[in-house]
């Protein structure tokens, strides 16, 4: 019998771009004759919409998107309602930033009891927020730069004590990062106490709390951990680019950086790096899929960035990339892994279900 596979994609974050480029490639991957393959497009605005079995691979992005021609508009209540639950189905939730990799569309799935693709509720929500995943890290010891936080209520109340509180705890030049929100939305770099205010004052438009994060010098890696309970890290890749920052423009308008896999790494630093992304991994609950961005110093000190709950995903983001190089893994085969690692998630939680109800 064929697996009934519904691609999520789209959504009202910022990345709603980005997830629709992620979604055709899935989509495209995805062997129509083992699956049966729904694509539901989320619109900016919310709404559910579903576009039918898809057949044949997508030639454009913009045939994903909604078109009164071609898609029938329905509440996400008629989308749960269309789910067949005699036959065996998964989600893969091809959704990034807010409402996607926060636990929120993770915590729907779930209380539908149906299987899905990637991190569960609490690891999800807990690595979309940099200053929670940052306390963590720093309850287990994991090495990271070293960063401060505020809240909006705090800053609107006493700017000059906020900014004193900040400057005991890191040193300038700092990046300041809206606590949630992906693809360095709202991140931008302050070497003066004037654009420490403008950079705090900007990134308060896109969230209520913030991290502040001392500038590192160096490089940074990116290493991508699949697996549940015995997880795996690829090799580390890294992105030469002409841009100083590698912000929302330079990721996804200029597309200026060139991927380098295996990282400029020596082998022993390179073993450090991807066993700090597994402990990383580990410690934030992370299952399925997630990838790990790490500072390397001149002095190869190793440095937690963060962590990326839904990877973009196409044939060309690092996170396929780096899979093809570690093991040669081709895309489609990448995403049956991550189809397999769902399945043994649910079953394993299913099955202590069921000894709940024997007992």
């Amino acid at each position: 019998m064929k697996i009934n596979m519904y691609v999520l994609y789209g959504g009202s974050s910022v990345e709603h771009e980005v997830s629709i480029i992620s979604a055709r490639a899935v989509l495209n991957a995805l062997d129509k004759d083992y699956y049966n393959v729904y694509p539901v497009f989320i619109t900016k605005e919310g709404q559910w919409c579903q576009f039918g079995q898809l057949n044949e691979n997508i030639e454009d992005e913009k045939e994903l998107e909604l078109s009164t021609d071609k898609t029938i508009t329905e509440s996400l209540g008629d989308f749960i309602k269309s789910i067949d639950i005699n036959k065996k189905n998964i989600v893969f939730p091809v959704l990034h930033g807010k409402y996607g990799e926060d636990g929120t569309i993770q915590g729907l799935l779930e209380m539908i009891n149906i299987p899905y693709i990637g991190n569960e509720v609490l690891s999800s929500s807990l690595c979309m927020d940099k200053v929670l995943t940052s306390d963590v890290l720093a309850s287990h010891n994991i090495p990271q730069a070293k960063y401060a936080t505020i809240k909006k209520h705090q800053w609107d109340k006493d700017l000059e004590g906020s900014l004193d509180n900040i400057l005991n705890d890191v040193s300038l030049p700092v990046f300041v990062k809206p606590a949630n929100a992906g693809s360095s939305v709202g991140v931008t770099r302050s070497a003066t106490l004037t654009e420490l205010i403008d950079s705090i004052n900007l990134a308060f438009t896109y969230d209520i709390k913030l991290l502040i994060q001392e500038e590192v010098l160096g490089k940074e890696v990116e290493t991508c951990i699949i697996g549940n309970n015995s997880p795996k890290a690829s090799l580390s890749g890294e992105l030469e680019m002409d841009d100083p920052f590698y912000d929302y423009e330079a990721k996804y308008i200029k597309k200026a950086a060139i991927p380098v896999i295996p990282a400029n790494l020596d082998d022993d630093t390179s073993k450090r790096v991807r066993e700090v992304a597994i402990k990383t991994y580990g410690v934030l609950d992370c299952k399925g899929i997630a990838r790990v961005d790490i500072f390397v110093t001149k002095e190869n000190k190793i440095l937690v960035n963060e962590i990326n709950t839904m990877p973009g995903f196409t044939s060309i983001s690092m996170a396929p990339m780096l899979w093809k190089e570690t093991d040669n893994s081709s895309f489609k085969e990448l995403i049956d892994r991550l189809i397999d690692y769902a399945f043994e998630r649910y079953d394993e939680k299913t099955s202590i279900s069921k000894i709940k109800v024997t007992n």
